[in-house]
């Protein structure tokens, strides 16, 4: 299936968390693709920086994704604006660093109303254009911290984990009805943004590799994980492993 898919390059996409860091890297590389980007954010004077980077291509809308109301309003302005997304990509997500000892159940619940509450408030808002054709693209950014968590990141862990969880819930709900509207995780790396290392990758180089990704459209992504450029084979069964293993065969994954 089509990678660079006319659908998509010529059509209106969203990223959200779009006013710094990998967000904004995002909208840059989509929007030298020749992609019409809609980038949210909360910030205004983030969200007009990544304006100035990009120039015309790309639309910056004020919203909060933790705000339901306010995310239904963005997409309908989106929607009058520019059209019906027809990609998105679910970048949006902050990390607090705060010890479990620290937490309120309010702050807690806070940070999982961005990273995970964000995520389905906006794919619920894309997907009311996007099940009227029948075609999409949602790239939900991802991470492993809910596997392997570290210090004062439970609340982070916890609703990055949720997450991930959803977009398998998404896929088995909406797979069989809407095959051509692809969902899937992407894990960029650590990064060199505020939310990640000093020494990590420039959030440019990620962003190449997550313009591939959103603008490739394969029903057979869907539900798949990868992570920077590869993607991370489905686990497989006892038999399946003895089975490779006998036939010294090496089960690789997709590249971008």
């Amino acid at each position: 299936m089509a990678r660079n898919d006319h659908r998509l390059t010529g059509g209106v996409a969203v990223v959200t968390g779009a006013g710094a860091g990998l967000g904004r890297a995002l909208a840059v590389e989509l929007a030298h693709r020749g992609v019409r980007v809609a980038g949210i954010g909360r910030g205004e004077a983030g969200l007009q920086e990544t304006a100035e980077l990009v120039g015309g291509s790309f639309t910056p809308v004020l919203a909060d994704v933790s705000d339901a109301a306010a995310v239904d309003a963005a997409f309908d302005k989106i929607a009058r604006d520019l059209g019906d997304p027809v990609l998105l990509i679910n970048n949006a997500a902050v990390y607090p660093r705060r010890d479990l000892l620290d937490e309120t159940t309010d702050s807690f619940m806070a940070t999982v109303s961005v990273n995970l509450g964000g995520v389905v408030a906006c794919t619920q808002a894309a997907l009311r254009g996007m099940v009227q054709t029948g075609f999409g693209r949602i790239v939900n950014v991802s991470t492993f911290a809910d596997l392997h968590p570290l210090p004062a990141s439970a609340a982070y862990s916890v609703s990055k984990g949720a997450a991930r969880i959803f977009t398998r819930a998404a896929v088995a709900d909406l797979g069989d009805r809407f095959p051509d509207i692809v969902i899937n995780d992407w894990m960029p790396g650590m990064l060199a943004t505020k939310m990640g290392i000093p020494d990590g990758l420039p959030p440019e180089q990620a962003a190449k590799w997550g313009a591939d990704m959103a603008l490739w459209h394969d029903p057979a992504l869907t539900g798949s994980v990868f992570e920077m450029d590869r993607e991370i084979p489905p686990a497989r069964g006892l038999k399946g492993r003895i089975k490779d293993a006998l036939l010294m065969r090496r089960v690789a994954g997709r590249r971008l």
